[in-house]
C-alpha cells in the first residue's frame, strides 16, 4: 500500500496508520476547521497521500467535510469516545452530583480524567458571570497548575511527576509553581487533605478547589471542581468533597473515602 505513492515523498517510512493518526492529529481546539492544504502543510503529507487519506477518514466518518471545503472532526469519533469507561459512563453518573453542586455554589464545576501528562475535561457546567475560565469539554488543563490536575497528578506514581516535571513547569501567572520542590509538597498536602485548592495558578482571578473521585477498587478515577473568582474558595471544600463522594459511590467506591 505504501508503494509509489511514497517512494519519492517527505513522509518515506510512515506508516499508513501513522499517516492517518497525523491527519487527526492536526485538529485542535485552536484549529477545528482545516482545509486540505493546511492538513499537509501541518502534518508534512503529500497532497496525493493526503487528499487519499483524508477520503478514507471522510467515507468512515472520523472527518466530515463541509459545504467550504474544509474539514473537522466527524460525530464518528465522538460515537467511539463514549465507549471508555472514563467519558460517558462517568459522565452520566456524576451529571446529576455536578448538578446539585452547581446550584449550590452558582459557581463553574467540572470533571477532569488524567490523559497522559494533561487532566481532560469531559464535562462542565458553566455560571453565567461567573469568572472566565479557559478550560471547556474536551479541553485540557495542565497537571501542576490546576486544581483537578493536582489532584490526579498526586494520586499517579512517581513517574508521572518525572514526566511532568523533566521539560519544566510552564508559568502562566505569577503564582503558578514552577518548582518541582514545591510542586512536590503541594501534592503531599493535597493527599494528606483530600483536597487540592488552587489560587490564580491557571489565570488571573480564578480560584478552584478540586477534590477526587474514586472507583470501586479505590483508584483515583477522575477530579471533581470548582471554580470562581472568590478568594475565599476553600469554604466550598465542604460542598465538593461531598460531591466527590457521591459521584464515587455511583461508582461502588465505598461510603468514607
Amino acid at each position: 500500500m505504501k508503494g509509489a505513492d511514497t517512494a519519492n515523498s517527505s513522509d518515506r517510512g510512515r506508516t499508513v496508520t501513522s499517516r492517518a493518526l497525523a491527519v487527526l492529529g492536526a485538529f485542535t481546539e485552536g484549529r477545528p476547521e482545516l482545509t486540505l492544504a493546511q492538513i499537509c502543510r501541518l502534518t508534512g503529507l503529500r497532497h496525493a497521500t493526503a487528499h487519499r487519506l483524508v477520503g478514507e477518514l471522510t467515507a468512515w466518518g472520523a472527518l466530515e467535510r463541509l459545504p467550504s471545503g474544509a474539514y473537522v472532526i466527524g460525530l464518528r469519533l465522538w460515537e467511539l469516545g463514549t465507549l471508555n469507561p472514563r467519558g460517558l459512563p462517568l459522565r452520566v453518573r456524576a451529571m446529576p452530583i455536578m448538578e446539585d453542586l452547581h446550584a449550590a455554589t452558582r459557581q463553574h464545576v467540572q470533571l477532569a480524567v488524567l490523559d497522559g501528562t494533561d487532566a481532560l475535561v469531559v464535562e462542565r457546567i458553566s455560571a453565567a458571570g461567573a469568572v472566565s475560565v479557559v478550560s471547556q469539554v474536551g479541553g485540557r488543563l495542565p497537571l501542576h497548575a490546576s486544581a483537578v490536575g493536582q489532584v490526579l497528578l498526586a494520586h499517579a506514581g512517581e513517574e508521572l511527576f518525572t514526566d511532568v516535571v523533566r521539560n519544566g513547569l510552564a508559568r502562566f501567572t505569577p503564582r503558578t509553581i514552577t518548582d518541582p520542590a514545591t510542586l512536590r509538597l503541594a501534592l503531599a498536602e493535597c493527599r494528606r487533605t483530600g483536597v487540592a485548592v488552587v489560587r490564580e495558578e491557571m489565570s488571573p482571578d480564578a480560584h478552584s478547589v478540586a477534590a477526587p473521585v474514586t472507583d470501586s477498587k479505590d483508584r483515583v478515577v477522575a477530579a471533581l471542581s470548582v471554580v470562581c473568582a472568590d478568594a475565599r474558595t476553600h469554604l466550598l471544600v465542604p460542598a465538593v468533597v461531598l460531591a466527590g463522594r457521591g459521584i464515587s459511590r455511583s461508582l461502588g467506591a465505598d461510603a468514607v473515602l
